[in-house]
């Protein structure tokens, strides 16, 4: 079975693939940001944007706040390991703002921090426009290779690397972009990550030594908030874009697209079976490492599935709440 969660204000969808699609509303707390699921525990966290942390360990039954001494208040990324689980539970890393990375290996019991990061020669310079005193870690990515590597990225700030699960850090590299949105590594291929950011996509092919942007095709579509690579084929992306930040989220003013990049060629626009990009709020995507040429694509329209590497979208047959069309989709993830 497939199951897809995703987040839009104070409620959690799930929406479950078992022959057809069913979608069940979830209750959760207020102004939620982000989401992540341990699959060996079970367990759900919630990230707040003024309300901490919380985790549940019935789908949703109930929560239990978590890290409330220790935390910033606002949680703006959450990230499981794959490849590090120690005891009954994954490590767990939440991202907050101001920016801080906090690592937890008991559930979210307890939390060490990650004080290095704010050590770093750029950190003068990070700044989240709308909130320029401030700035927040906005994605998370623990390498799906090596236990100790983990990828953290800063908006407004860059893609900053730590070899030592956060002990130390190095500092932005050239190449990649410092508006960073979503950070994505590649479960097949060690070493390939790809980082969609409000410049547009940068991708390293050495672990994060060294970067490289491409925006070729893109036209003035270079906002880019979301990236997913085909688990059976690294040289295969679709990335969500928009012209820019205020045409991006809210859907009353939003006009998002998806676009496609294979072979090292240039950036294509998807158009069929997706939704009109008027009105249309910026798509998260998702893959499985076990489902091969398989994109999942997921907004306030709907969830949108290709079967063909991205080259074409369907939308899920399910009854879509009325109330999500004009909300913006704070985050998703996908288990199965």
């Amino acid at each position: 079975m497939v199951a897809i969660y995703f987040a839009a204000e104070n409620k959690i969808y799930k929406a479950s693939k078992d022959g057809g699609w069913a979608l069940e509303t979830l209750e959760g707390p207020e102004d939620i940001r982000s989401l992540a699921y341990d699959e060996v525990s079970g367990r759900l966290y919630a990230g707040t944007f003024n309300d901490g942390l919380y985790a549940s360990d019935n789908d949703g039954g109930s929560w239990q706040r978590l890290g409330e001494d220790v935390l910033h208040p606002r949680v703006m990324s959450l990230a499981v390991s794959k490849t590090e689980q120690l005891g009954e539970f994954s490590v767990v890393w939440a991202g907050t703002e101001p920016s801080m990375l906090y690592r937890s290996e008991n559930g979210g019991l307890t939390w060490t921090d990650s004080p290095s990061l704010l050590q770093l020669p750029s950190e003068p310079e990070w700044s989240f426009p709308p909130r320029p005193d401030t700035h927040h870690v906005r994605t998370i990515q623990p390498d799906l290779h090596e236990t100790y590597k983990i990828f953290a990225g800063i908006e407004l700030g860059g893609v900053m690397r730590s070899g030592d699960n956060g002990a130390s850090w190095e500092d932005r590299k050239p190449g990649s972009h410092h508006d960073s949105h979503s950070i994505k590594g590649h479960p097949r291929v060690e070493g390939r990550i790809y980082e969609a950011a409000g410049e547009g996509f940068a991708e390293s092919r050495d672990g994060g030594d060294t970067w490289a942007p491409f925006n070729d095709g893109l036209d003035s579509y270079t906002y880019m908030v979301d990236v997913a690579a085909d688990p059976g084929d690294a040289e295969t992306v679709i990335a969500s874009v928009a012209k820019g930040p205020s045409r991006s989220y809210m859907p009353e003013r939003a006009h998002t697209r998806l676009v496609r990049r294979t072979g090292g060629g240039e950036w294509e626009f998807i158009d069929e079976g997706l939704p009109e990009a008027d009105g249309s709020s910026v798509f998260a995507l998702l893959t499985l490492s076990s489902e091969l040429g398989l994109f999942y694509a997921v907004n306030n329209k709907g969830i949108y599935v290709s079967e063909d590497a991205g080259l074409s979208f369907r939308q899920a047959e399910m009854e879509w709440p009325p109330e999500v069309e004009n909300l913006r989709i704070a985050d998703a993830l996908i288990i199965g």
